[in-house]
Order: structure tokens, then C-alpha cells, then sequence
């Protein structure tokens, strides 16, 4: 497959790669038919999806599936009147449903919004409000119906509302005959059963004209809002093309491999690690499908599938070196990765001693794709993003827009005057001040603070919002961070400034206590001096506070923004 759209796929070196990567990207591309229904065709027998929950239910899609499961979903689409263009939240979890779903929408030019089932009353309205939403597809789940039914009545109240789709899906553990509502408020549309109506539907379907041109959108993602109201980010048709980088090169998919990266289908990362790139380079997906997340479990689960390729937070690595990894059977496992927040070194050796296996770290964002990695051909070093990505122009500004120096920390930048990469995104939906705010005279503003060392390797510091200026000096959360991880006593942190009289802010470390460890003065004053033997003393936190749970998005992501206003802080 990946010889329709690269004239070249190996590499003999680093800078091989980088001057000789150059994707084809055709004019009229659409995913769903151009590589979903050719691979249907060409090897419609083997394994495009495993799937398996935590239940034991177990299920294998083969491409020839995928084709006729989508061809379906196109069709349940149709009838109910969706069409081009038209915005559908997609709330599915880990279902497998959500493959052919999202085909479905892609064959027939809808837009398909990917979302969590966390989402509350209030940013389901938001988001049905923002994008004008025609429809809702979500889990059996009573609660996550019942809140979208709260939110249209809002919305209905308010005269916002733009729905006029709503069905749900029912888990492999869901009798057929049973009935799945929400609240059922009066004056509210109707749930459909997306199952049944996908078992009556035609297996067959044609390709539609004028849709599928790289100039109209496929996937709108909210983004996580770390720092403010989630943003839209818009992406075309040739976004999936964007990710034979992630997959193939950073992820290391391979021919007949078995690939598993742990998100939920409501966050960009599952386009990364569970979607195009990994049919693009010929690896089968592998989905474990659960709510609640056991260390043993999900290396069982790796072991026991095989699984030869798999990607993760550092949150989850943390918690797997706890664990006596010798019981469980790596043989399979080729490629670990880690992306979602900067890796932690200690983990890194930890898993290596335990496995053998070097963690590929990389850096991006929602708007992106893989835009600076651990590549094969580069030696990793725990704590860095990599290097740069081919076709992504990287520079680190000052704050007056010059270039920095080596070992100069700055914001990370994307010129985009040549050509604008692969797969990243065409600007924030609705919103063209935020867009020219943080895209202009062809140079896209990340909001992230980095440095680069003598070796051309990246290391993240922190958002730009983050990074704390004290007594002169400029600590970025995360290097303090990863030496209060190392201490036995932390199992989770944030790095915050605080206004201070006479050194303008001052450092302050917000921690969960892992279990066993009870909050004391004597362990405040003892993780202080660790962290003044660890990194540079002045980076030492001079405010530690114990909590039992640190305010996050819910993508997990740590809000160090609402820390920051709790104390009365701004940013700097």
C-alpha cells in the first residue's frame, strides 16, 4: 500500500530520511475508498482489527469486514438524511464500531467528531453549539444518554439546537432485546439503534462524487484545553497521509505486526496510534476495549495476542515497571513508544533493565502529526522528543522572534512559507483571530517551550504559559517534575509559579502521595533537598502541597492553569 504514495519507503540513514521522505499526496484522496476498500480488495482475508474487552468478549475484523461493515454504516447515514459536510459526534470508547463508523462518514463526506464519553452536559452543549452538530453516535451507556438528552433540551431551550440524529450502540454484552434509553425527555428526538439499522443496511455502496477533495474537511477534534475553552481543530481529507510518519517510521509499524496504543477513540492520539498509519504500512490494529485500567491485565493482554508494537503514556509505563514484568512473555514485542507528556528518565532505564526494550519518545499535537521523534536510525535519550520530522521546518524563538542558540530554551515554531506539512491542520474552525493569532507570516506558534542540544535533540520544557520566571531565572515544570519523580514517595505532580514579593514567583509543587506515604513537614523539607541534589538547586520547590488528586482535563491531562488561578497567579 505504501508504494501508491511514496516513491521511496527505506532509508539508509537520518538525513537520508530527511531529504528524501516526500509523500505523494493525490488530488482527490479520500481514505475510505483509496485505501480501506483497496486493501478489501487486494488482501480482503487478513486481519485489519482485533478487538478484544475486558469481559473476554473477542472478535477479528479482515479488511474485507471493514469494507462491507462501512459500506453499511454509509448507507444507515444516508437514510437518515446525513450528508456532506454535515458534523457527527462519534462518543464510542474502544468499540469497534468505531472503525467502520468513521469510514462510513468518511465515504459519504460527513465530518466526523471524535469525543470522550467524560464530556458533561455542559460540553456536549458547547460542542453541539460550536460546530453545529447534525447528529450524535454514542455508547449504550445510560448516563452518557441521558446527558446527551439533557444537553439537546438546553439546546432547545436556548434555540441552538441543530441535531436531528441521535442512535446509540450496544456493547457485545447488551441483549438485543433489551431496551437502551436516555432520560426519554419529552419533545427530544428519538434513539435509533445504530445495530440494528446497520444489520438491515445494504452491504453495498458506491462512491459519491464532489466530496472528497483535500479542500473539505473529514475530522473536527476539540482540543484538550490545558489552558482556556477547548479550541476546534480542523483537518482534510489528506490528514490520514500525515500519519505513514507516525506509524511507519516513529511507531514502527510493520507488514503482518500487531499494533496496540492505549486511547480512547475520543482523542487524536487513536487517529496516531489506531487508524490510517497503521493500515497504511500493512500493520493490523489491535483495540483492548476497557474502563478501567489494571497494570497485569493489560500486559496479559499484550502477551498473550502478541502484540509486536505498542504505545502508551508515561503514566502507563509508570505503573508497568512497578509490576514483576519477568512473569509476562515480550517475545513478540519489537517497538515500545510513549507520547501524550514528556518521559520521565527513570522509567526509561527501569523498563529497558526490565525488558531490553528502548522507549521511542516523540512530540506533537492535535493540530499535527509526529513532528519531531526518536526515529530507527537515532539513539534515543531519555527525556528528549527526538529530532525533527521530515517536512516540518523546526526553529526555537526568542520572544522577539529571533532564532535561538544552542541550549537556549524558546518556543517551538513551524515555518510553513515553503509548504505546510503533511496532515497538519487548516486552521481552528470558526475562529479566524485564533488562527492568524498563533499562524501568521507563515509561521505556526506552538505555545511549547523547548531547547535543542549540541546533538540537533530536542528537549520539551514546559507550554509557554507553564514555564515560571524567577529571581531572573526561567524553570520550565517539567525538569522539576521529573526529579520529584523519582522520589518513592510521588506518584504524581505539578509544577507551578506562585507570586512571590521578592523573587516575582516562586517555585511550588502540587503532589499525590503514592500509597503508604502520609504528608509531613519532614517529608516536604526531604523532597526539597531532592530536588536540589537532582537538578539545579535554584529550581527547588520552595511551596510543596499534599493533595489526593490534581485537576486535570479529561483527556488526563494535568491543568496546571487552574492550579495557577487557585493560587492567584497569572501567567507569565
Amino acid at each position: 500500500m505504501l508504494e501508491r504514495f511514496l516513491p521511496r519507503a527505506e532509508f539508509e540513514s537520518y538525513e537520508d530520511f530527511i531529504a528524501n521522505f516526500s509523500p505523494r499526496i493525490p488530488e482527490n484522496f479520500n481514505f475510505a475508498y483509496d485505501v480501506a476498500d483497496v486493501l478489501a480488495e487486494e488482501k480482503g482475508g487478513e486481519r485489519a482489527l482485533v478487538w478484544c474487552d475486558e469481559q473476554g468478549a473477542e472478535a477479528v475484523f479482515t479488511y474485507a469486514d471493514m469494507k462491507r461493515l462501512s459500506n453499511q454504516a454509509a448507507n444507515v447515514f444516508r437514510s437518515a438524511g446525513i450528508g456532506k459536510g454535515d458534523p457527527i459526534l462519534v462518543i464510542l470508547k474502544r468499540r469497534w464500531q468505531y472503525w467502520p463508523v468513521l469510514l462510513g462518514l468518511h465515504k459519504i463526506g460527513a465530518v466526523g467528531i471524535p469525543a470522550t464519553h467524560l464530556l458533561t452536559v455542559k460540553d456536549l452543549v458547547y460542542r453541539c453549539e460550536a460546530a453545529d452538530a447534525a447528529g450524535i453516535l454514542c455508547v449504550d451507556d445510560g448516563e452518557v444518554m441521558s446527558r446527551v438528552d439533557e444537553a439537546e433540551e438546553k439546546l432547545r431551550a436556548g434555540n441552538r439546537n441543530t441535531l436531528r440524529y441521535k442512535a446509540f450502540v450496544r456493547s457485545a454484552h447488551t441483549a438485543a432485546d433489551r431496551e437502551i434509553r436516555g432520560k426519554g425527555l419529552p419533545g427530544i428526538l428519538p434513539w435509533a439503534d445504530f445495530n440494528a439499522l446497520l444489520e438491515a443496511a445494504s452491504p453495498d455502496f458506491s462512491r459519491l462524487p464532489g466530496i472528497n477533495t483535500n479542500r473539505d474537511m473529514m475530522l473536527l477534534y476539540f482540543t484538550s484545553g490545558t489552558t482556556g475553552m477547548p479550541k476546534m481543530v480542523r483537518h482534510d481529507f489528506a490528514y490520514p497521509l500525515g500519519h505513514i510518519l507516525t506509524a511507519k517510521y516513529w511507531l514502527c509499524g510493520e507488514e503482518g505486526g500487531l499494533h496496540l496504543t492505549v486511547a480512547d477513540t475520543g482523542w487524536a492520539k487513536a487517529a496516531w496510534g489506531k487508524f490510517y498509519g497503521q493500515w497504511l504500512c500493512g500493520t493490523t490494529i489491535f483495540v483492548y476495549d476497557y474502563d478501567r485500567f489494571v497494570p497485569a491485565v493489560m500486559l496479559e493482554i499484550i502477551s498473550k495476542y502478541r502484540v509486536t508494537t505498542f504505545c502508551a503514556p508515561p503514566t502507563i509505563y509508570r505503573f508497568f515497571i512497578k509490576e514483576d514484568l519477568s512473569r509476562y512473555d515480550f517475545s513478540a514485542l519489537k517497538h515500545c513508544s510513549v507520547a501524550g507528556e514528556p518521559l520521565n528518565p527513570e522509567i526509561y532505564e527501569q523498563f529497558l533493565s526490565a525488558t531490553g526494550i528502548r522507549l521511542k519518545e516523540a512530540y506533537g499535537q492535535t493540530e499535527l502529526t509526529v513532528t519531531m521523534a526518536t526515529y530507527p536510525w537515532l539513539e534515543p535519550k531519555p527525556g528528549s522528543m527526538g529530532k525533527p520530522s521530515p517536512g516540518y521546518d523546526i526553529d526555537l524563538v526568542r520572544e522577539d522572534g529571533s532564532s535561538c542558540d544552542m541550549g537556549e530554551e524558546g518556543q517551538i515554531v513551524i515555518r510553513t512559507g515553503i509548504r505546510r506539512p503533511p496532515g497538519m491542520f487548516g486552521g481552528y474552525y470558526r475562529d479566524e483571530t485564533l488562527t492568524a493569532s498563533v499562524w501568521h507570516d507563515d509561521i505556526y506558534y506552538t505555545g511549547d517551550m523547548a531547547w535543542r542540544d549540541e546533538d540537533g535533540y530536542y528537549w520539551f520544557v514546559g507550554r509557554a504559559d507553564d514555564v515560571i520566571k524567577s529571581s531572573g531565572y526561567r524553570i520550565g515544570p517539567f525538569e522539576v517534575e521529573s526529579a520529584l519523580l523519582e522520589h518513592p514517595s510521588v506518584l504524581e505532580c505539578a509544577v507551578t509559579g506562585v507570586p512571590d514579593p521578592d523573587r516575582g514567583t516562586v517555585v511550588k509543587a502540587t503532589v499525590v502521595l503514592a500509597k503508604g506515604w502520609i504528608p509531613s513537614e519532614e517529608l516536604k523539607l526531604e523532597l526539597q533537598n531532592h530536588v536540589k541534589k537532582t537538578t539545579a538547586p535554584y529550581k527547588y520547590p520552595r511551596m510543596v502541597e499534599f493533595v489526593t488528586e490534581l485537576p486535570k482535563t479529561i483527556s488526563g491531562k494535568i491543568r496546571r492553569v487552574q492550579i495557577r488561578e487557585e493560587d492567584g497567579s497569572v501567567s507569565e
